[in-house]
Order: C-alpha cells, then structure tokens, then sequence
C-alpha cells in the first residue's frame, strides 16, 4: 500500500513552482507580469532565454518524472495518473490558494516523453513547424498537443494512455482558453515580443 502514497507526491510535485522560483532569483513576481502565469513561456518573456530555459526544463522533468515513478511502482495506470496529478498540480498551484497557476504544456511534454515516446516526437515537430511559421507559443503547444493526441490513437496505445491524452489535451486548452481569445482577436505575443514590464517584488 505504501506505493500509493506517489500519488500526492506526484500531484505536489507538479506543483513545484519553478516559475516562480526562477522570478524570485531576480526579483520578480511572474505572477503579477506579463500573463501572471507561472509556466516557461512567462518567465522567457519576463526573466530572459536563461530563465526560461531552465523553467522549461525544471517543469518538463517534473511531468516525466511524475509519470516515470508511477509507470515504475505501479504500472501504466500509475504512470498515467502520477502524470495527470502532477498536470493538476502545476495547473491549480496548492502553494498559492490552488489558483489558476501553470498551463501544463511543458510539464505535459514531459508526461508524453514516458508514456508515448513515438508520438512525442511527432508532435515537436508539428510544435516546432506551427512556431516557425506563426510564432505563437500557445498555438504551437495546442497544435502539438492535439497532434500527440491523434498519434496516440494511430499508434493503437493502451487504454491508459489514451484516457491520459483525452483528460491532457482537455485540460491544456481549457487552460489556453484566454489565449485562444487573444489569438483570434489578434492581441496574443508572439515570440520574441515581450510581456507587460515586470515588476519587481516589494521587500519583505
């Protein structure tokens, strides 16, 4: 039974603010700049490449290590639901009132990279391809995700795996839902644009 215990693990790992953290190392506060959101394509805009590179990597590691220990201890239902909670811990932060807090696309890569390594590969090269050409980071994210999805059936994986896609990409564009609107109303920052100013946190 004790193997059991991954699953609040996994759901705070995933809430592991790495955004915030990375914000904090120089003085910002991402959740009152730019989008407010604590994810890699926030802190690139607020904090700079080296931030947010390392936001991307910390929260990508996150979902493939959450996934990774449930795939290991308890099979791939364990897998699929040690990556969703850490999806949901990311997604609805415990740490700051379970708020609206990361979006899931980087945390959900590294979700994919474990349970379905085929169509992950797949799906950065839609990611990368819908970049270059419109350079919308959620449009990329939402294009790939929705990709990954529809390779996970072509691949025929395991019931899990497909439920995990299904609740994943369900959960990922609820959460694009303000970027959408941005992009069809032609407000959305495109890459390489910057956020509104950050402002930096009032000492304590």
């Amino acid at each position: 039974m004790l193997e059991y215990l991954i699953f609040p693990f996994t759901y705070l790992l995933g809430a592991f603010p790495s955004a915030w953290l990375a914000g904090r190392a120089v003085g910002v506060d991402v959740r009152k700049a730019g989008s407010g959101n604590m994810g890699a394509t926030n802190a690139l805009r607020l904090l700079g490449k080296r931030w947010g590179l390392a936001v991307f990597a910390a929260d990508t590691l996150k979902g493939g290590l959450a996934a990774w220990l449930g795939l290991n201890l308890l099979g791939p239902w364990g897998g699929v639901a040690g990556g969703m909670l850490a999806l949901l811990g990311h997604s609805f932060n415990p740490f700051f009132g379970w708020k609206p807090s990361g979006k899931g696309a980087a945390s959900g890569l590294g979700v994919i990279i474990i349970l379905a390594p085929k169509e992950t590969v797949v799906a950065m090269a839609v990611f990368f391809a819908v970049l270059a050409v419109w350079r919308y980071v959620s449009l990329a994210s939402i294009t790939a995700a929705l990709t990954a999805l529809a390779a996970l059936f072509a691949f025929r994986e395991p019931l899990p795996v497909l439920i995990f896609g299904l609740a994943g990409v369900g959960l990922l564009i609820g959460r694009h839902r303000t970027n959408i609107e941005r992009i069809l109303a032609g407000t959305e920052p495109k890459l390489g644009e910057k956020g509104a100013p950050a402002k930096k946190e009032e000492p304590e």
